[in-house]
């Protein structure tokens, strides 16, 4: 399995090296760590299928001695493993650029893990019910979607989202944090299953 993981960062290695190009730009322009590690992350499991996809992996590593829970297994596992490199990459930039050495708190990794967490475990399983190119669709209409609403529906939504990440970083009851972490991890895990699920179902 982690074969399969190596394979998604090595098909990727001159990507990353945009990724770590533009993130360096984005730090000097002050953007929010919060917003880039969830952002690169999410980018960076959206491609693995994309290139997949491209060069037919599925066929090839069906042929392969893994079985279909292993293949399904090592995208939940290297999407994990990503976001901690991210993070790393994302917040060591910042200290050594900006001299933010005390923004390395705890409360937004975790709030970054959280929420790529979340929006992965909507997107594995889609990606495995779909081609990748309905992948992008779906994206392009929630994209779409988001526009309409900052537009005409809730033209203040960015403040009301930088409000609710204020509360949850000044957050002080740790019940709510393992709530929190709870929540999320059962539905990662509920996520993978149902991917395993699909992906064991799914002719190739």
């Amino acid at each position: 399995m982690v074969n399969l993981i190596l394979k998604d960062i090595i098909i990727q290695k001159n990507t990353i090296i945009i990724y770590i190009a533009t993130i360096i730009l984005y730090l000097l322009a002050d953007v929010s760590p919060i917003y880039l590690g969830i952002l690169y992350s999410v980018v960076f499991i959206v491609n693995t299928f994309s290139v997949d996809d491209k060069g037919n992996a599925n066929i090839l590593l069906n042929s392969l001695p893994y079985t279909r829970k292993e293949v399904v297994s090592s995208k939940y596992m290297g999407a994990l493993i990503f976001t901690f490199v991210i993070i790393f990459i994302i917040y060591l930039g910042d200290f050594l650029l900006n001299g933010k050495g005390e923004a390395f708190l705890w409360r937004e990794i975790l709030l970054i893990i959280g929420l790529v967490m979340v929006t992965t475990s909507f997107i594995l399983p889609i990606s495995y019910k779909f081609k990748s190119k309905h992948l992008v669709m779906i994206l392009g209409a929630l994209v779409g979607l988001y526009l309409v609403t900052i537009t005409i529906l809730l033209p203040n939504l960015h403040d009301i989202l930088r409000e609710v990440v204020r509360n949850f970083l000044a957050l002080q009851e740790m019940q709510m944090y393992f709530v929190a972490i709870l929540t999320t991890v059962i539905l990662y895990i509920g996520s993978w299953l149902l991917s395993i699920r699909i992906y064991e179902r799914k002719a190739f």
